[in-house]
């Protein structure tokens, strides 16, 4: 190589990131935080506008319950551990191969995420049984029913969740909050729980009964030592729920052995609803010594608590209306009806609607519109038809 040679390459500036470009990959991943975690977000602006009304303080500590926010930590990541073993999967293939029509094999979907919100939340159980729905429909190519089977899973999972203290985090935190005993809670939503399986069941007889072939490219052997230790994990974690095992173990135990035997689950955690929680412990703790709030919250509640609450839902999610309403009622059944009937209705009504718009989204670009549309009139029906039965049986 000449000196000339060695001279132009010396004197060749390196190409260095466009600050603009670096800007735009930042703004970027900013705007696909904010959709993601819309919910979170808005919780958050919601606690730092009312600290500027009630500043910081003291009390503030008071504000946050530590036994669900572990309960929920707790659940959530031994359920990602047994999502990454592919467990559930596992499990929800099992069933569905037994079954060879398109009603029957939705039934089966719908019922396995009806069953799977009561054991491990809502949300994940959306997040674990919507691929597999997904999966049924596009190998037997009946894509076109993937709206009504998504939905109806939606509205399962929203409504399965409504009987056990852990299938919706409302639940938890509002029996954690009133210090409500198992057998009273189980009482209180199951009229309400067996009206919602009824109702799921019939809206399933509107699918044909077109027959299926369904084949899986891949076979699953889960391990049999990791899947042992999980599940003990998760039966750890549910006598926590239920106050048989102090909350603080669950914190040192289950942290420490999947750190070890799977990290990725903690990292998989659903962080920002933790965050959720802990913003809306603010926002109604703040309410909440706001007197002309408090006063408003209890007029409205007196005597309206199911419809208020159901209503409140539509407009902010059911877990901030709980965290919110409990601040301000002592009837605990009314809300707790409220806040799970709540669940159907818009698309923000549940955080876990969101999850399935957003997988829906994610496989049928386009088709926006058709599918809130259905997805409006389905839980619209669900939301009237529970709220009338409460309202005129429970009661």
């Amino acid at each position: 190589m000449t000196n000339h040679a060695l001279t132009k390459k010396a004197r060749t500036p390196r190409l260095l990131p466009h600050p603009s470009n670096k800007l735009s990959r930042i703004l970027h991943a900013l705007a696909a935080f904010l959709r993601e975690n819309t919910v979170f977000c808005i919780a958050l602006a919601a606690a730092g506008i009312t600290s500027i009304l009630v500043p910081p303080d003291a009390a503030y500590l008071s504000y946050f319950d530590f036994k669900t926010l572990t309960c929920l930590f707790c659940v959530l990541a031994v359920v990602c551990a047994l999502r990454n073993i592919r467990f559930f999967t596992c499990l929800a293939r099992g069933i569905v191969k037994r079954f060879s029509t398109l009603r029957s094999a939705s039934v089966a979907l719908i019922v396995i995420t009806f069953v799977g919100s009561m054991l491990i939340a809502n949300d994940m159980a959306l997040l674990t049984f919507l691929p597999l729905g997904y999966l049924v429909l596009t190998e037997t190519h009946k894509e076109q029913h993937m709206a009504f089977v998504f939905i109806m899973q939606n509205i399962a999972a929203n409504l399965g969740g409504m009987l056990t203290p852990f299938g919706n985090p409302q639940n938890l935190y509002l029996y954690s909050f009133y210090n409500i005993p198992t057998a009273e809670f189980t009482a209180i939503m199951a009229p309400p729980f067996i009206a919602a399986v009824m109702m799921i069941l019939l809206s399933c007889l509107v699918l044909p009964r077109e027959p299926l072939a369904l084949s899986y490219s891949d076979e699953i052997r889960l391990p049999a030592r990791r899947t042992a230790g999980y599940l003990v994990l998760f039966a750890l974690s549910i006598a926590i729920v239920f106050r048989f095992i102090p909350y603080w173990i669950g914190l040192l135990v289950i942290p420490v052995v999947l750190f070890f035997a799977d990290k990725d689950a903690l990292k998989k955690v659903d962080y920002p609803l933790l965050g959720t929680f802990c913003a809306f412990f603010v926002f109604a703790g703040n309410m909440s010594r706001i007197p002309s709030v408090r006063a408003l919250f209890e007029g409205l509640l007196d005597g309206n608590t199911l419809l208020v609450s159901a209503l409140s839902c539509q407009c902010i999610s059911n877990v901030p209306s709980a965290i919110l309403l409990s601040q301000f009622t002592d009837n605990y059944r009314e809300l707790l009806w409220g806040v799970n009937i709540g669940g159907a209705g818009t698309l923000i009504a549940s955080l876990a609607s969101l999850i399935t718009f957003r997988e829906y989204v994610r496989h049928n670009p386009g088709k926006t519109g058709k599918y809130l549309g259905l997805f409006t009139l389905m839980n619209l029906i669900f939301l009237v038809s529970l709220l009338l039965f409460c309202k005129f049986v429970c009661m």
